[in-house]
């Protein structure tokens, strides 16, 4: 399930003389979610994030920006661990190197640090952009597309009772016509608010989330109802490592999205042989960076694969790489992304907003990232 316009030729990319990574700069923040809103799965509450935001300065004075989207309970990483790994080992580790090829700086990240992908997804985003803006093309153009200039989009929906109608109201209130459904919490209740969930959304589009969060034995029995709801897919129903029960689960004719499933290269080429899925979901982060989620994107693909842009409640910069990603992956699942960005917290970084209606997010064809942080925020990197 696919939508793929016919892809057009990038324009060639120039060279970009000698510039050097200069400095790598950092600034904490910490954001609430909208109450309304507030993601509440099977690996807990989602309520407030501690984000890094992280700025690249080049020697031809040049800037790029990323974010570090951690959260302990999923990932193991916050914007502490980041910040210090960013300024004790990567900052001295590419400061004075050449910033052309920006993959060899993420090898270089690889050799002084281990796992960590969050947190070197924050400085490669940054990386990334500072890279294609010295190109003075849009990050997707350095990526090698865009395939494609806006990507549909889903919200989370989540709670019991009141708590998912109030969700709901405010999702649609902001332009959403798509949900995924968080369950994997317990099966009675899952089920009825799934059933609730479609009871308010009508005809449409509902997917499901159960953060591994199901048995076997669970996700058996669900299956056969959600398809009765006609609940589109099942994402991580069983926990990342049961790839066989993935695979029978696929059987039973409800698609199957791994999510936590797959970090990194090998946890797919693992999917892949197992046939554990119909679907990846990629981050940035996850995948330690824009270029490695598309050359992932690229490699799934090739195995008759889709992707769909998965989501770790990012800011405006993080929600502009997966976007950015998003428009340069050659083949995208036709399942909206989560591409949420401001959408989800009770205030945005940027200067001004990405451009999206709730239902579509699109490109703006700025270089780079496209986006700028706000003023007050750009005062605080140190």
């Amino acid at each position: 399930m696919t939508t793929n316009p016919p892809p057009t030729a990038p324009p060639p990319i120039a060279p970009t003389g000698a510039a050097t990574v200069a400095a790598v700069q950092t600034a904490r923040i910490s954001l609430r979610a909208a109450p309304e809103l507030l993601v509440r799965g099977a690996r807990g509450p989602h309520d407030r994030s501690d984000f890094l935001l992280v700025r690249v300065l080049t020697s031809d004075g040049v800037e790029g920006y990323g974010e570090v989207s951690a959260t302990p309970i999923w990932s193991g990483e916050d914007g502490t661990s980041a910040d210090h790994f960013i300024r004790t080992v990567l900052a001295p580790a590419l400061v004075n190197r050449p910033l052309r090829p920006v993959g060899a700086l993420e090898d270089l990240m690889d050799k002084a640090l281990q796992g960590n992908p969050f947190t070197k997804a924050g400085v490669s985003i940054a990386l990334w952009d500072a890279f294609a803006r010295t190109l003075d093309v849009p990050l997707a153009v350095a990526l090698g597309g865009p395939y494609r200039t806006e990507v549909p989009i889903k919200l989370s929906l989540s709670g019991n009772d009141e708590e998912l109608e109030r969700a709901y109201h405010a999702a649609t209130a902001a332009g959403f016509g798509a949900f995924k459904v968080k369950v994997g919490l317990d099966l009675s209740t899952d089920l009825h608010r799934v059933r609730r969930a479609r009871e308010l959304a009508g005809n449409a589009f509902l997917g499901t989330d159960a953060n591994g969060g199901w048995t076997r034995a669970d996700a058996y029995r669900a299956v056969p109802e959600l398809k009765a709801l006609d609940v589109q897919f099942v994402e991580q129903p069983l926990e990342p490592r049961d790839l066989r029960g993935l695979r029978e689960l696929r059987s039973l004719g409800l698609p199957v999205v791994a999510d936590e499933s797959v970090f990194d290269v090998p946890d797919l080429l693992d999917v892949v042989e197992a046939r554990a899925a119909d679907t990846v979901s990629l981050y940035v982060g996850k995948s330690a960076g824009p270029g490695r989620a598309v050359r992932m994107g690229q490699l799934a693909a090739a195995h008759g694969i889709d992707v769909l842009i998965g989501s770790n409640g990012e800011l405006g910069i993080g929600a502009a790489a997966q976007l950015q990603v998003a428009a340069a992956l050659p083949r995208l699942s036709a399942y909206p992304s989560d591409i949420i960005g401001a959408h989800y917290y009770t205030e945005d970084v940027l200067a001004k907003p990405l451009d999206s209606d709730g239902r579509h997010v699109r490109l703006t064809g700025g270089a780079g990232l496209g986006v700028t942080l706000r003023d007050d925020l750009l005062r605080e990197f140190r």
